[in-house]
């Protein structure tokens, strides 16, 4: 929107043919005009001299008029009109200022649709919000794609994650529903919700295999974990709307980016640090120092089952198989 006078009247000489100024100056060059044309066919004498005389001052004080009139019209544009440009000038560039906060408060940065493979310009902008952060929270459900990210980044950060309770169905009952509507008519409920689990546990090994890239990986279960994905960062939030049912359905479904400016930000941050501090679920530590002992001993009072070493092997090598396809779907560094 331009705050320029414009429109019909849009310079001085233009505005005098809108103004009873105008009206008189065209008055003025009329009678001259016609003065001087009856003066030019009458003979010498007294009645030629006198319209001559009355067509030759109209004239003069038609131009000396026309002159005075744009001195005084320029004059009152720089008194009046310039000062009230200045001024729409001002309102607008403090009320697009105020839209553009209000946008990065409430709209999000960047909007992906869902798709049916991993979107590579999606998956590169968070590894990019992944190289500068120092704290990484991830509150999802098996944690596979978080230990996939940290692998692949080059930085070092704190890993925060709330990850579902593979022991209580209840925890798993909302991804599979989604899968379920997901895969149409033929799903099986119950065999969805065994490869859930599955996916929960190969999570757990490779967070494990990514304790090295990180300062410590602090981990929440949960037996109650909303459905919607979030992924944290020090300058922006992902929520990927697996509650979002409407349209078609996709294995990925539709993501949302907020900036650190946001209110979504906040209020998302304020709710996955009460969700990991709260009492009602379990915690446990993975560092650098974490052998497979300690490893192997909380996987059992994770999901109730014990892992052996060859067990443990073929989960890790399962998740390693995951991040390679992932990886490579998604365009990103191996």
């Amino acid at each position: 929107m331009s705050a320029e006078a414009g429109g019909i009247r849009s310079n001085v000489v233009q505005e005098l043919f809108w103004t009873r100024t105008g009206l008189l100056l065209l008055i003025l060059v009329v009678t001259s005009g016609t003065s001087l044309a009856i003066s030019s066919q009458m003979e010498s004498g007294t009645p030629r001299n006198l319209l001559t005389a009355l067509g030759t001052g109209t004239l003069i004080s038609a131009v000396v008029s026309f002159t005075q009139t744009l001195v005084t019209s320029k004059a009152a544009q720089r008194a009046l009109l310039t000062p009230v440009i200045e001024e729409s000038r001002k309102a607008l560039k403090e009320l697009s200022q105020e839209y553009r906060a209000l946008d990065r408060e409430f709209f999000p940065s960047h909007v992906f649709e869902p798709t049916a493979r991993p979107d590579p310009v999606f998956n590169q902008l968070m590894m990019q919000d992944l190289e500068r952060t120092r704290l990484y929270c991830f509150r999802g459900f098996a944690g596979r794609y978080a230990a996939g990210r940290v692998l692949l980044s080059q930085s070092e950060c704190e890993l925060r994650a709330v990850l579902a309770d593979p022991r209580d169905d209840n925890a798993i009952s909302g991804r599979a529903r989604y899968l379920l509507r997901n895969e149409g008519a033929d799903g099986d409920y119950d065999e969805i919700r065994e490869r859930l689990k599955e996916q929960i546990k190969i999570g757990l090994a490779g967070l494990y295999s990514a304790r090295g890239r990180c300062s410590r990986i602090d981990v929440t279960i949960v037996s109650d974990p909303p459905l919607d994905r979030l992924e944290l960062f020090d300058d922006s939030v992902w929520m990927t709307l697996y509650s979002n049912t409407a349209g078609v359905l996709r294995p990925y479904p539709r993501t949302l980016r907020f900036t650190e400016s946001s209110f979504l930000y906040a209020k998302e941050r304020a709710e996955f640090l009460r969700i990991s501090n709260s009492k009602a679920g379990y915690h446990f530590v993975l560092t650098p120092g974490t052998t497979n002992d300690d490893f192997l001993a909380l996987f059992e009072k994770i999901t109730g089952e014990a892992l052996g070493t060859a067990g443990f092997r073929e989960l890790e090598d399962k998740f390693h198989a995951f991040r390679r396809e992932f990886s490579a779907s998604a365009q990103l560094r191996s």
